[in-house]
């Protein structure tokens, strides 16, 4: 074998290997699995770190497709499915909230819920960006018949 013959073989060797056996790219977010099935029933509680989301994301497309708006009383959450109602309190303050759930996040392990603009206003955590709360469950979402 020649060694252009050589050479060749071995540099289309490792562009397939390059294309064809690194895979598809990772998605840009992924949700923290957890071992619990989420609370899908009505007065179901949580607790844990509020944090909100606004500017970088509003007019982008949510989890659920819509378009989100920083104004709507609306939150990210890692399982809860779309379209729950949830009851969002303040433990520092008792100032309560009720949000839908119409995306997926937060994506720091240290966080229960990510609020709209609007949504974390009415809670007052605006100034120091988290909160402790606690979630209940007001309305789960319609099951699709």
């Amino acid at each position: 074998m020649s060694l252009n013959k050589v050479l060749l073989t071995v540099l289309l060797s490792g562009l397939g290997l390059c294309l064809f056996g690194c895979g598809s790219a990772a998605p840009r977010f992924r949700a923290k699995s957890v071992d619990t099935k989420p609370p899908s029933t009505e007065g179901a509680q949580l607790r844990g770190i509020a944090s909100f989301y606004a500017d970088e994301f509003n007019g982008r497309r949510t989890s659920n497709g819509e378009v989100y708006n920083m104004y709507d009383l609306t939150a990210a959450h890692r399982e809860l499915p779309f379209n729950t109602k949830v009851k969002v309190r303040n433990l520092d303050t008792n100032q309560t909230v009720i949000v839908r759930i119409n995306d997926r996040g937060p994506f720091k392990d240290d966080r229960i819920i990510d609020l709209s603009l609007e949504a974390a206003k009415q809670l007052g955590i605006i100034q120091n960006g988290t909160a402790p709360v606690e979630l209940e469950i007001v309305e789960p979402a319609a099951t699709e018949k």
